[in-house]
């Protein structure tokens, strides 16, 4: 999959579906993404409680019914006009991953992100059609949408903006991906720029604010991941951006 779909603007991706208006990992957020015109729809993948078939949803964090299984979301999808993102919480499932995609028809409008290196190759391998993104850091507890004090994004961000330039070719030589799905705090536009100079694209995630929407677009970011597409792709609308002209920005294949 190409991150670089549209040119002057990065690529919108429901969080979760749309968490911010419908019950997040859930078929309804899937639908709301579509609704509210997302590039992409992104969603967490475990395995079900059952322990046998794969289901939507991020472990640790409680829900209210039973989860959809990835067969189910992936039914839905495959008949709808967006691309998908699956966000892997677990490792060994890879085989399981491609085999569904393929059998759905949807492999080539797909991204998936780990931030298990080991994962994403398998991954590659079994699977190179797909766009695979290496994550940094985890979010084990899936707080990416929980907003932090500023003094504490500040104080720490600060410090791994300034490190991930030099990171950034290690993440992807050790995993194998043509992506990178960064916290959306340690993106700068030295980081854009040194993806940018290897053929990958690079993914913000979880961005609430619109303020925040914006610098990340001029810093030439590839797609911004939100609770509230809606909002970013109105953010984006507004604004007139050219993405840096870099070697092959953005490419995923």
């Amino acid at each position: 999959m190409d991150l670089k779909a549209f040119e002057g603007r990065p690529l919108v991706i429901g969080h979760r579906g749309a968490a911010k208006v419908a019950p997040e990992n859930s078929l309804e957020g899937l639908e709301a993404a579509v609704a509210a015109g997302a590039d992409l729809v992104e969603f967490d993948v475990e395995r079900s409680t059952a322990g046998s078939a794969l289901a939507i949803g991020h472990p640790g964090v409680s829900r209210v019914g039973p989860a959809p299984t990835l067969e189910e979301a992936l039914a839905y999808l495959a008949g709808q006009e967006i691309g998908i993102h699956v966000d892997l919480k677990l490792a060994g499932a890879e085989d399981e991953i491609a085999a569904a995609l393929r059998r759905h028809g949807v492999e080539h409008r797909t991204v998936v992100s780990t931030p298990d290196a080991r994962s994403l190759r398998s991954l590659g391998e079994l699977a190179p059609e797909l766009g695979r993104a290496i994550s940094y850091p985890e979010d084990r507890l899936g707080a990416a949408s929980i907003p932090w004090p500023r003094t504490v994004v500040r104080t720490s961000a600060a410090g791994l903006r300034f490190a991930m330039r030099a990171r950034v070719p290690l993440l992807l030589a050790a995993s194998g991906g043509n992506a990178l799905s960064l916290h959306h705090a340690i993106v700068s536009a030295a980081v854009v720029r040194t993806a940018h100079s290897r053929g990958a694209g690079v993914i913000a995630w979880t961005v609430n604010d619109p303020v925040r929407v914006r610098v990340l677009a001029l810093m030439g970011v590839d797609a911004i991941v939100s609770d509230d597409p809606q909002m970013i792709a109105s953010v984006l609308a507004t604004l007139n951006t050219r993405k840096p002209d870099t070697q092959n920005p953005g490419q995923t294949t």
